[in-house]
C-alpha cells in the first residue's frame, strides 16, 4: 500500500465523519467538534481521528465520550460510502493543537504589548 493512497483514504474518511458529526449524530453529548485530522494504519484496519472540542472540560469530555460510543454507528456509516476492502476501525482523540495556537497567541500579545511598554516608559 503506497503512502498516498493511506492519504486519500484518510481525508475521505475525514470528510465523512465530518459529515457525519455535523448531520448524522444524534447524541446530545457531542457538543462543537472539529474533525482536524485521520491517521490511517499502514494496513488502513484503523484510523485515528484527531479532534478539537469546545466547551467546558465537562462538556469537552463528554463530547468524547460520546464520539467514542458512537464509533460503531461511524465506522458502519463509512463502510456503506466508501468502498474499501476492509472498513477501517475508528478511534477518536482530542488533538490540542488549537488550544496550543490560541496559547501562543495570548503569549505574543502579552510581550508586544511588553515591548510597546517598553518603548513608551512607565504610563
Amino acid at each position: 500500500m503506497t503512502r498516498q493512497r493511506g492519504e486519500r483514504v484518510a481525508e475521505l474518511i475525514r470528510e465523512e465523519i465530518a459529515g457525519l458529526v455535523t448531520k448524522g449524530l444524534k447524541d446530545p453529548r457531542i457538543g462543537f467538534v472539529s474533525v482536524m485530522a485521520v491517521k490511517m494504519s499502514p494496513d488502513l484496519r484503523h484510523a485515528n481521528v484527531y479532534v478539537s472540542l469546545y466547551g467546558t472540560d465537562k462538556e469537552r469530555n463528554g463530547s468524547l465520550i460520546g464520539l467514542r460510543n458512537s464509533a460503531g454507528w461511524i465506522r458502519k456509516q463509512i463502510g456503506k460510502r466508501i468502498r474499501l476492502h476492509w472498513t477501517p476501525e475508528i478511534r477518536f482523540f482530542e488533538d490540542g493543537s488549537l488550544d496550543r495556537v490560541f496559547r501562543l497567541e495570548e503569549i505574543f500579545r502579552e510581550m508586544h504589548a511588553e515591548e510597546k511598554e517598553d518603548e513608551h516608559g512607565p504610563g
